[in-house]
């Protein structure tokens, strides 16, 4: 009872967090899906990268991976 607590506490700071870390996914992965050159890597490795490290993949992406076409 008390850990539902604890969650129900940080509930206001989790709920944000996960739409940042959720919208930040899903704009990396459309770009990634339709765009055809990368400044490096390929689009397979983007992907897991978006996805596996969640936050910080597609800020990667988005500061190493975007091309400037």
């Amino acid at each position: 009872m008390e850990s539902l607590n604890l969650l129900l506490d940080y509930l206001p700071v989790l709920i944000p967090l996960a739409v940042i870390q959720l919208g930040l996914m899903i704009a990396a992965l459309v770009h990634i899906c339709t765009h055809e050159t990368y400044r490096m890597g390929s689009r397979t490795i983007w992907i897991v990268v978006c996805v596996v490290v969640n936050v910080i993949g597609p800020i990667l992406y988005f500061i190493l991976g975007r091309s400037d076409e």
